[in-house]
């Protein structure tokens, strides 16, 4: 059978990075790990074609060649999903879709169309949905039944089906599922909170697999927790770094983790000899009576801020994700977020609106309340609330468009950026190994001549720009390339803040238009 698994679009967001990417001839941050996982779960004597559609179009030649052709999305990813699977029922082809979006809102892709639903994890549903192929049959939904697979069977991805040049950096995975219970989380939704692991045998493998296939680059840990189970993880740790030394470190290390990082120093020390360089945190917000509210109990044990400097002295380049819109928030939330920022010098922090996703506690919590106000959560920037708050929505739009605003303004951007790698250049931790020394490309230096050139002369952070580089050669010139990175990353959030605060402040004046246009209720005063 010819299989043609396609990607969808993803909508610009925070993480796009388009203008970024764009400096090193790189097309997307990330590749489609669950569709490379799905293929090497299949039959390998079919035959697969990979389209990402943030890379490259599908051609009229790969819908002729395709028997099957399946999708995988997150809710994110939606618009072009849904158009992805009527456009393979024009060219008369079978559609088999899978991933968070259609596991969380089957109903919205049947309604479109798609012939097979294989959701959940696809360990298990996978082989359910080959049997019915095998009996003809034409149509089907296959579901787990609450059943969480052992991962330690899930088979090397097949890397080789993507662009390695089109990708900045490279996906794979450790553990599903997070022990912590956040009421706005779909994670424990979709994977449960029981972390299951692979071996440590069965991880490197993989890596080694990316090694033979030529990739030098960083690795994103996609785990959504990545410690979730600590020993574990030490145990795998303790296997990737002689793997490490003997291949000369070969990539560098990024992924998310849960702020009772900081309590475990043995654990961040094994990181940074691996050559894990950073990690995304998820703060929320920095208010604690939000933070019980919404159960994100792991978060009130100590006071962030500290929490978020240790991380950083034990020499992990932190990234974090903030909220706004919490029941019972206090006025003021979004400047709360922007100070605690500067407070702890976090370059990177994503901000958004809170969302209810699907069959989170939240989204069923307000769904009892009569609260929802939308049908699908859909966590992007540019996305209102779906639901109604407890504070006027218009409140919370304006201080969350601000915040955002304040976050990126280019001075502050640069000044926290710079404070950051003087905390890590000046921080005390194991040193790990010498690597292979890498060739110096082209295209990393027509970049980093862009980047002189946008902010050290075109723009009015020219003299703070020159001045913290200078700091930088003499107080930590070993992180002058990662520093130049995140300073990059400017180019991004310059275009996107003006998109944040012209698609948000659209959306209110709609809302308020519309409540404006409802008549008054008989007897209301």
């Amino acid at each position: 059978m010819n299989v043609l698994l396609i990607y969808p679009l993803f909508p610009k967001s925070f993480w796009s990075f388009e203008k970024t990417l764009a400096m090193l001839d790189r097309k997307a941050m990330l590749p489609p790990l669950g569709l490379v996982t799905v293929a090497a779960i299949l039959p390998q004597e079919w035959h697969y074609q990979l389209v990402d559609r943030n890379i490259r179009q599908v051609t009229q030649a790969q819908w002729a060649w395709a028997d099957l052709v399946m999708l995988s999305a997150m809710i994110v990813q939606k618009e072009d999903f849904l158009d992805q699977i009527q456009e393979a029922k024009r060219h008369g082809k079978r559609v088999a879709v899978g991933g968070p979006y259609p596991t969380a809102l089957p109903g919205e892709v049947t309604d479109v169309g798609a012939d097979y639903l294989v959701l959940d994890e696809g360990e298990i549903t996978i082989p359910l949905f080959l049997d019915a192929l095998r009996r003809g049959e034409t149509a089907g939904v296959f579901r787990s039944g609450g059943e969480k697979p052992d991962v330690c069977t899930t088979p090397i991805p097949r890397f080789d089906l993507l662009e390695f040049d089109a990708y900045s950096e490279m996906s794979v995975q450790f553990s599903r599922g997070c022990p912590f219970q956040c009421e706005f989380c779909d994670i424990i939704v979709l994977y449960g909170r029981k972390p299951r692991t692979k071996e440590p045998q069965q991880l490197l493998a993989e890596l080694d697999y990316l090694y033979q296939l030529g990739w030098r680059r960083s690795i994103f840990m996609v785990d959504d927790n990545f410690i979730g189970n600590k020993g574990k993880v030490k145990l795998f740790l303790k296997e990737l770094l002689p793997w490490m030394i003997a291949h000369q470190y070969p990539f560098s290390f990024a992924t998310e983790a849960s702020v009772d990082l900081a309590q475990d120093q043995e654990l961040m020390d094994m990181m940074v000899m691996c050559n894990f360089g950073a990690v995304f945190l998820g703060i929320e917000t920095p208010d604690e009576e939000s933070l019980a509210l919404t159960k994100k109990h792991q978060n009130t044990k100590n006071p962030l801020s500290e929490a978020v400097l240790k991380i950083t002295r034990s020499g992990l380049r932190v990234m974090a994700g903030f909220i706004i819109g919490f029941d019972g928030e206090k006025p003021g939330a979004g400047a709360r977020v922007v100070q605690f920022t500067e407070q702890t010098a976090i370059p990177t922090a994503s901000f958004s609106m809170l969302q209810a996703l699907p069959d989170t506690a939240l989204w069923h919590r307000l769904e009892k309340e009569g609260r929802l106000s939308g049908t699908s959560g859909n966590i992007n920037q540019t996305t209102l609330i779906n639901f109604v708050p407890t504070r006027p929505i218009e409140t919370i739009a304006q201080e969350y468009v601000q915040a955002f605003w304040d976050l990126y303004d280019p001075s502050r951007f640069l000044d926290r950026t710079y404070r950051h790698f003087r905390l890590l250049g000046e921080a005390t931790y194991p040193k790990k190994g010498k690597g292979r020394k890498k060739q110096v490309q082209w295209k990393v230096l027509r970049a980093l001549f862009t980047i002189c050139w946008r902010q050290g002369v075109v723009r009015k952070t020219r003299w703070q720009f020159w001045h913290y580089l200078w700091k930088m050669v003499r107080h930590n010139p070993g992180g002058i390339s990662s520093y130049l990175s995140v300073c990059a990353q400017i180019e991004h959030f310059l275009e996107y803040r003006q998109l944040v605060r012209d698609q948000i402040e659209a959306q209110v004046a709609a809302c308020l238009k519309a409540e404006a246009s409802i008549p008054p209720s008989v007897g209301a005063t």
